[in-house]
């Protein structure tokens, strides 16, 4: 299956994390491919990925750092496909807070969509609502998972006022 999200990691130690995305992309039969690069020890590697993701015929991006977390804004600074920041809490993070600023705090021109902390399964969301928006089929199993989610509430409400 062609990749069209990129899951791209500063470090395998936050794959643990980003398996979340991995399953949610599965569920949904989106292709993917996952790689580490670092923004710090790999720069040009990172670029190379960077430059030539549209041309793999990847759509779009996610990228997971902790710490100084500068690997989304380098990736974004040297692509037009959409990234997706995941803030990693990592060892050496101050309660992840440095994650998430880093990602969150972009300059003008150099957007990074950002989710939670370790909110990985929410980047594959994202991702999946942006290919939806040029992939019926993608759309349409994404509107089935949004009515299951209100489904469960739904039971749950009503398990909780029969008490």
């Amino acid at each position: 299956m062609k990749p069209l999200v990129s899951i791209i990691m500063g470090s395998t130690s936050d794959l643990p994390i980003m398996e979340e995305a991995v399953t949610f992309l599965k569920e949904f039969e989106i292709g993917y491919e996952i790689q580490a690069l670092s923004a710090h020890r790999t720069p040009e590697l990172v670029m190379d990925f960077a430059k030539k993701a549209k041309k793999r015929g990847v759509q779009v991006i996610i990228a997971a750092a902790g710490g100084a977390a500068h690997l989304p804004g380098v990736v974004a600074a040297f692509t037009s496909i959409p990234v997706i920041g995941v803030p990693i809490k990592s060892s050496n993070s101050i309660d992840g807070w440095d994650s998430v600023l880093s990602i969150l705090q972009m300059p003008s021109g150099i957007p990074v969509a950002t989710v939670a902390l370790n909110g990985a399964r929410n980047a594959a969301i994202l991702a999946t609502q942006i290919i939806g928006t040029g992939n019926k089929q993608v759309y349409n199993k994404l509107m089935d998972f949004k009515e299951s989610m209100k489904a469960k509430v739904i039971v749950a409400n009503s398990s909780i006022q029969q008490q």
